[in-house]
């Protein structure tokens, strides 16, 4: 790495850090006065994770580890660029292998089971190089799991409106909010990619071989109303997973 790409680097770094400290207790706190969502998001990541028993398992951008808090986390690594993020996912059983970006962490090739983004994905600009050096680190017929809120979904759109004029409040948005949203701050520092977009970078990068799972069908001022199911697709949820097969 070259001085000036080094120096971007730190800069980005840096620049992520501060997109996520402060919001620990914040992010935590949403996610269980919405139960149901969260419920429906954790029947979500669990179907994509599968068996995971003997499974070595990295999470990238684990954040507060609350959802690995739901499932045996004792043999899950995590990467974390907060480390007020960190620190509880650590509390929670995680294993945190370094604060930082993935981009400059050094991961041995063919190491990992599974990797997973659970929603970091929106805080990448460049998803390519990220994606790359996972896909290196995982073992053969290992699996490179993204899940995320899409940008061409109803809290995609919602959430890119929120953020171009820096508020719930405004007009557009009027009748159509859930009761809590996610927190602005969160909202406003995300960088939100289509679906479509992660599978071009994948099979871009070699990948043939997938399958597509989603949940949040219901418009998002109805989807903490009760938890819902998960479904094959990608085309309707606002909360999709992909998962890729090495």
């Amino acid at each position: 790495m070259n001085r000036k790409n080094k120096k971007e680097s730190i800069v980005m770094e840096k620049t992520r850090k501060q997109k996520f400290d402060g919001f620990a207790n914040l992010y935590d706190e949403w996610f269980m006065k919405n139960e149901n969502l969260f419920t429906s998001e954790l029947r979500l990541f669990e179907k994509a994770l599968g068996d995971i028993q003997g499974k070595k398992i990295l999470s990238v951008g684990c954040g507060s580890g609350l959802f690995e808090s739901y499932i045996d986390s004792s043999h899950i690594e995590g990467i974390e660029p907060s480390e007020d993020m960190g620190k509880i996912a650590e509390k929670r059983g995680v294993k945190i292998l370094q604060y930082g970006l993935i981009e400059n962490v050094e991961l041995k090739e063919e190491s990992y089971d599974i990797i997973y983004f659970n929603g970091s994905s929106s805080y990448i600009e460049d998803l390519s190089p990220a994606y790359g050096k996972c896909l290196k680190a995982l073992k053969k017929e290992g699996k490179l799991i993204l899940l995320d809120v899409p940008k061409e979904s109803a809290f995609g759109f919602m959430y890119l409106l929120a953020k171009s004029v820096n508020s719930y409040e405004h007009e557009y948005l009027k009748d159509t909010m859930p009761d809590l949203p996610y927190p602005l701050g969160l909202v406003s520092a995300g960088v939100w990619h289509t679906t479509e977009e992660k599978i071009k970078v994948l099979k871009n990068l070699g990948i043939q071989n997938f399958s597509f799972y989603q949940t949040l069908l219901k418009n998002p001022m109805y989807t903490n109303e009760e938890p819902e199911e998960v479904v094959e697709g990608y085309q309707s949820g606002g909360y999709v997973a992909i998962i890729a097969e090495k």
